[in-house]
């Protein structure tokens, strides 16, 4: 049944048409779900007779080779989408499925991209995560807002709305960040290669461990919200993302279907 939903993936782009890569100008509205969905799971896979992550199914459905590093995809929003996929639990995972068209076709050179990818992570950690991992995450919410003004050039010290508000709500933890780091901002290059994905990773772990009713529906809506920052600075409205598949029917995941009657 794996095997068989795999190759009905590999048709699904454009009838045959695979997506050119680099800029990947993929409308998610050329994407169809197949009516059965491959079980995601944790990991990396071998092949789809193993199972699929998130952007394993991505590199499917966009006519690739099959990979969890697929290039039609921004290799940051990338990273988000394969530890949400595995930092969430197996029954809230199959809901991520009718996310993976949504990720198809957002790629791009802007280094706002990174940087607002891990701001939109640090933010979304910080007020949840246990007391030691909120240093950490103050210091990257400081850190990819100072990039920000930067790229933007406004004064660093002017903090953007959401920053400001996210620290308010840590104040042990913001005033610590601001003596460790004092006024210095990591440069645009170190904070894309180094920094972002660092700070990507810890958020979404600390998401996954802290102590909240629903650490799964927090990691979805995070990845709902990764794809639309990228899809603004990737020229795609977010109007167009974020919605396109969230509301639809889930289909059931295949290995999961109810006995009839």
């Amino acid at each position: 049944m794996a095997s068989h939903c795999a190759r009905c993936s590999a048709r699904l782009v454009g009838r045959n048409q695979p997506v050119r890569l680099g800029r990947c100008p993929v409308s998610i509205d050329e994407i169809h779900l197949p009516t059965e969905l491959p079980l995601l799971s944790r990991g990396k896979h071998r092949g789809p007779r193993k199972g699929a992550c998130f952007m394993e199914f991505a590199s499917v459905l966009a006519g690739e080779r099959w990979s969890d590093h697929p290039a039609c995809t921004h290799p940051l929003l990338g990273a988000v989408a394969r530890h949400v996929n595995d930092y969430t639990s197996d029954q809230g995972r199959q809901r991520l499925a009718t996310l993976v068209p949504s990720v198809i076709g957002l790629t791009g050179d802007d280094p706002h991209v990174d940087a607002r990818i891990a701001l939109r992570c640090a933010t979304t950690a910080l007020p949840v995560v246990s007391a030691e991992r909120q240093r950490v995450m103050a210091v990257a919410v400081l850190a990819a807002d100072r990039v920000l003004a930067g790229l933007d050039h406004r004064p660093s010290v002017r903090l953007e709305e959401p920053s400001a508000r996210a620290l308010a709500e840590v104040p042990d933890a913001a005033r610590w960040a601001e003596r460790f780091t004092g006024e210095l901002a990591p440069s645009t290059k170190a904070f894309r290669q180094r920094s972002a994905p660092s700070i990507v990773r810890t958020a979404i772990a600390g998401i996954a461990l802290a102590c909240v009713p629903d650490p799964d529906e927090i990691l979805r809506d995070l990845l709902i919200g990764a794809v639309q920052d990228c899809a603004v600075w990737c020229g795609r409205g977010a109007d167009a993302v974020g919605g396109a598949y969230a509301g639809r029917p889930l289909p059931e995941p295949v290995g999961e279907r109810s006995p009839a009657g």
